[in-house]
């Protein structure tokens, strides 16, 4: 049975959410565990299993479709491209199959309730077309046996159980009480308690035992189970094993005897509370992470799985009068039809209006314990409003049908009719769904494509490069890098994973331990520490000292006024007044407040002069160092003609309140900044010893380079600089025409992204913009600090040459490749290996987050309280939210990313074929593929059914002065322009 049990925790790893602690939020795959299947597979898939809503609601296409967003041109390619087949073959005499498909595919979706749908049906009575599609689609039938009917819908209940539903989900829903509700608050506080990692104010004493001695110990003395109505519970806890195996073992056999359908029974319970579920799990399988408290699967599923026997036991109590076991509450209802059937139409919310006092009647007589008669005269009455609903479907299929089509009344016989419904079958809303999402990415495709041939024309080398500037690929960046080459025609920008290249743990004079700043599918050697410079060490040691004295006292006044039973008022009084000022200011003066606040902390603590140590103990060798250098380098194409200056730009983000702070970062950084990396790798580069290394293996960096190193926040737009100092006064000039340039860049950028915040000032100026921008984040009440990735939808792997001088409207990653230089893929090869599953996770998890944002993602922030410091729930009770919030993905626009590659398709095809990484990742559609071929720019999109497939659009496109002439007055997503003053 262990070994069994454990197989079992392995495969709930694959359907579990696998965040990790909020404070180390890494995009991913929201469905990681179904990537090996086709991506419309796997969202069936998940939403069976689920219940989730796996794409975009047909509102949201058919308003797109509305806006000019999606055509019906893109309706028609999309059809082929889901493989719908025969579109030109006739149905009805000049009407085609494909016109039928878009008819339904632009009727707008019927009623999901039964009782909706007959209301509907009952409106439409009077005219003339519905009248005439009814008596199409309704034909005489005998009487309906409601025994037999109530006989097949309770054994397709009893199948379910364990695959479908739990034993206690099904015995809700008869009863129409949730009683997990009454236990699920205490258990969430026990788990909360056991995974805390620094906020709780108690631990339970036993927690080293692990969670399942540790609740056993606290519910047995509980006696919130009596106030719950749940008597006798207290004493079925004593007297549990100790053994949490034997509890679940026990328990799984009381509930169904059927053991094959325990692994289904044990995955529906945890998809019960997924949050929790998957953050125990998750720490299950990182026991380093924590203060050593032991955290097993088994104890968790042991309290579940204990639980619902008992909540099973009193519900049948409640239904029956005697706690059935499972194959006697199936002879109890195959012997009661009636009942079960009248309950179970309730719970589906199947019952007319008409019926619904007697059916709610008979349910509370017998949860008062009264005699209930008239349950079969009841289910006699429903039965054929029951099976009614299946020609009501019919009649409202054909009438949507029919009226887009535009038909006349009487226009249709029966065959007519069935032929109609027959094509309208072939396309499930699963296939449906798949056929817009397809139309609406092939729509924005055509447009990219159309930019990247029309931009090919115009490509030409820059004049002489005044400096060369490395940023990270993220989307956000895109506005940054397009905005600085608009401010400065001589600088040459490129793009790369944020981590530069870099994988290391890094620690600063302020971290109390090293973290990961590379990749989560990396796992770092080496070891950098920021140190002091030479005779700053006394003005470390009183920085240390003033630092741990300001961060005491902040702790206990935050905690201390928590917890501290006699402290607690008396420095709530004291610090009323100040706390008052201060929460006026923030809300007031936001961003001079938290100008204020850095400068004061900078007064009290002091500054120290540092540097990174690359090359101390545990660090990079020399070799290792010229080794990362030059894989860098070659990577992004930057081998040969080096600026005077070379900059690193790394990227992070910073805003107050704001559990998903690590979202808004670096996901190459594990969620970190990545200015630390842009740090290190710029002291390599200017190393004599690294330099010299490198001109062996032909890449030579004169005398007249200098790489400087910067981190961006993408919060504010605010530019931190590293080791100024130590830049030689030659390059001062120039230094100083980069820092005025960026910094005009990032003004003119923080103008553009307040075009989509709709509490900025309208038509800002840079000036205000950046104002603007700066208090955003500093505000404690601001849910959107910035948007995040919220508009990302592709990715451009190659040169600059083929996307400078377009407008991408902050919705691409660029990563910088130089196809010339391999010929035979092996850097794209690498490139995609790193690159490609960082821009899909976060593409996907945008996607799941916004189609069901209340099950993939995790509603408002404005609800959110911070758990343990490993996530957030919506108020004080609630499942562990996982996923996005609302204000990250609001304007997100669901697609899968869009990865152009500047390479052949031949070298290509072949690095999938060798990469089972990327034949799982792009053979099964997680993201969309294409390519432009370095030495013809003819583009190409690979389809996992049929190969490539050439473009032939058309390249034409608007043409604009400058970013700012395209997005002003414009809130909404814009298609990609030609910027015809951007240096080109």
């Amino acid at each position: 049975m262990r070994e069994r049990l454990q197989q079992w925790i392995d495969e709930l790893e694959h359907r579990l959410p696998g965040q990790a602690p909020i404070r180390d939020f890494v995009h991913h795959n929201t469905l990681h565990g179904f990537q090996h299947l086709p991506f419309a597979e796997a969202l069936a898939a998940a939403q069976a299993l689920t219940g989730a809503r796996a794409w975009w609601p047909r509102a949201q296409f058919l308003a797109a479709f509305a806006a000019g967003r999606i055509s019906r041109d893109d309706l028609l390619a999309a059809l082929a491209d889901a493989g719908v087949d025969a579109l030109a073959a006739e149905v009805l005499p000049g009407l085609t199959r494909a016109e039928v498909l878009l008819a339904a595919l632009l009727a707008k979706p019927a009623p999901a309730a039964a009782a909706t749908r007959a209301w509907r049906a009952g409106e439409y009575g009077a005219d003339a077309v519905f009248a005439d599609c009814r008596a199409l689609t309704v034909t005489a039938s005998p009487p309906v046996d409601w025994r037999q009917l109530a006989a097949s819908r309770w054994q397709a209940r009893c199948a379910g159980v364990g695959r479908q539903h739990s034993l206690r989900e099904l015995l809700e829903g008869l009863a129409g009480e949730d009683l997990f509700a009454r236990v699920r608050s205490a258990l969430q506080r026990h788990l909360a308690a056991h995974l805390d990692l620094g906020l709780a104010a108690w631990r339970n004493p036993e927690c080293g035992s692990g969670f399942f001695a540790a609740w056993k110990s606290s519910a047995a003395l509980d006696l919130a189970w009596e106030l719950d109505e749940l008597p006798g519970i207290r004493d079925e806890i004593r007297q549990l094993p100790e053994d949490p195996l034997a509890v679940i073992e026990t328990a799984l056999g009381a509930l169904l005897p059927d053991a094959a359908r325990w692994p289904g029974y044990l995955e529906r319970l945890a998809l019960e509370l997924p949050g929790w579920s998957g953050m125990f799990l998750w720490r299950d399988r990182h026991p380093a992470v924590g203060d050593g408290v032991p955290v097993a699967m088994v104890d968790y599923l042991a309290v579940r799985v204990f639980l619902e026997q008992q909540l099973c036991a009193e519900l049948c109590r409640r239904l029956t009068g005697a706690p059935l076991a499972f194959d006697e509450l199936v002879a109890y209802y195959q012997a009661s039809p009636g009942e079960f059937l009248v309950r179970d139409a309730l719970a589906a919310g199947a019952v007319p209006e008409d019926l619904l006092a007697a059916a709610a009647g008979l349910c509370a007589a017998s949860r008062d314990g009264r005699p209930g008669h008239g349950w079969d005269e009841l289910a006699a009455s429903l039965a054929p409003v029951l099976a009614d609903d299946a020609a009501t479907q019919r009649t409202c299929r054909l009438h949507r049908l029919v009226d887009g089509l535009g038909l006349a009344a009487g226009a249709l016989d029966g065959e007519a009719a069935a032929r109609l419904l027959a094509v309208d079958a072939a396309l499930p809303d699963e296939l449906a769904s798949q056929v817009w999402l397809l139309a609406y990415e092939g729509h924005y495709r055509e447009q990219l494509f159309a930019a990247l041939a029309a931009n090919a024309r115009r490509r030409r080398p820059l004049p002489a490069v005044s400096a060369q500037v490395v940023m990270c690929m993220d989307d956000r960046e895109e506005g940054t890098r397009r905005h600085l080459e608009e401010v400065a025609p001589d600088i040459e920008t490129f793009g790369a994973a944020g981590f530069f290249g870099v994988p290391m743990f890094w620690q600063g004079i302020d971290d109390p331990a090293p973290v990961a700043l590379c990749p989560v599918v990396v796992t770092p050697e080496n070891h950098v520490r920021e140190q002091p410079q030479p005779g700053q060490e006394a003005a470390l040691t009183r920085h240390a000292r003033r630092r741990e004295t300001h961060l005491r006292w902040r702790e206990r006044l935050y905690q201390g006024s928590r917890r501290a039973p006699l402290a607690g008022p008396l420095l709530t009084a004291v610090a009323g007044l100040p706390a008052l000022a201060a929460l006026t200011a923030s809300s007031l003066a936001p961003a001079w407040l938290a100008r204020a606040g850095e400068r004061w902390r900078q007064q009290f603590e002091g500054t120290v002069a540092t540097v990174a140590e690359v090359g101390g103990a545990g660090a990079f060798s020399t070799a290792e160092q010229v080794e990362r250098v030059a894989a860098f380098l070659a990577t992004i194409g930057l081998s040969t003609g080096f600026a005077p200056l070379v900059l690193i730009l790394g990227h992070g983000s910073g805003s107050r309140n704001n559990p998903h702070l690590s979202a808004y970062d670096c996901g190459a950084c594990s969620g970190r900044h990545g200015g630390p990396n842009a740090r290190v790798l710029a002291t390599m580069a200017n190393r004599p010893e690294v330099r010299a290394g490198l001109a062996g293996r032909g890449i030579v960096i004169g005398d007249d380079c200098w790489f400087v190193a910067a981190e961006h926040h993408t919060g504010d737009d605010g530019v931190a600089w590293y080791d100024l100092e130590q830049v030689p006064t030659a390059w001062q000039p120039a230094l100083d025409r980069l820092l005025a340039a960026l910094a005009e860049a990032c003004r003119r950028h923080a103008a553009e992204r307040c075009r989509r915040l709709a509490s900025a000032p309208p038509q800002a100026s840079p000036w205000q913009a950046r104002r603007h921008v700066a208090g955003r984040v500093a505000d404690l009440a601001q849910v959107r600090p910035e948007l995040g990735h919220a508009t990302n939808a592709a990715a451009f792997i190659g040169r600059r040459a083929a996307t400078r001088g377009l407008f991408l409207d902050r919705r691409v990653f660029l990563v910088s490749y130089d196809p010339s230089a391999d010929d035979d893929g092996a850097i794209v090869e690498r490139i995609l290996l790193a690159a490609g599953p960082v821009g899909a996770g976060i593409a996907l998890e945008y996607y799941f987050s916004t189609v069901d944002n209340e099950r993939f993602g995790c509603g408002s922030k404005v609800t959110h309280n911070l758990t343990g410091l490993f996530g957030v729930m919506a108020g004080a009770d609630s499942d562990l939210r996982t996923g996005l919030p609302w204000q990250m993905v609001e304007i997100h626009e669901p697609m899968r990313l869009l990865v152009v590659v500047e390479q052949a398709p031949a070298v290509l095809s072949a690095i999938l074929e060798r990469q089972p990484a990327l034949q799982e990742l792009i053979g099964n559609g997680w993201i969309n593929f294409a390519a432009q071929h370095p030495s013809t720019a003819e583009l190409s999109r690979y389809c996992p059914r049929r190969g490539w497939l050439a473009w032939s659009g058309a390249a034409v496109l608007p043409q604009v002065g400058r970013s700012a002439d395209w997005f002003a007055g414009e809130r909404g997503p814009l298609p990609p322009a030609l910027l015809l003053g951007s240096g080109r």
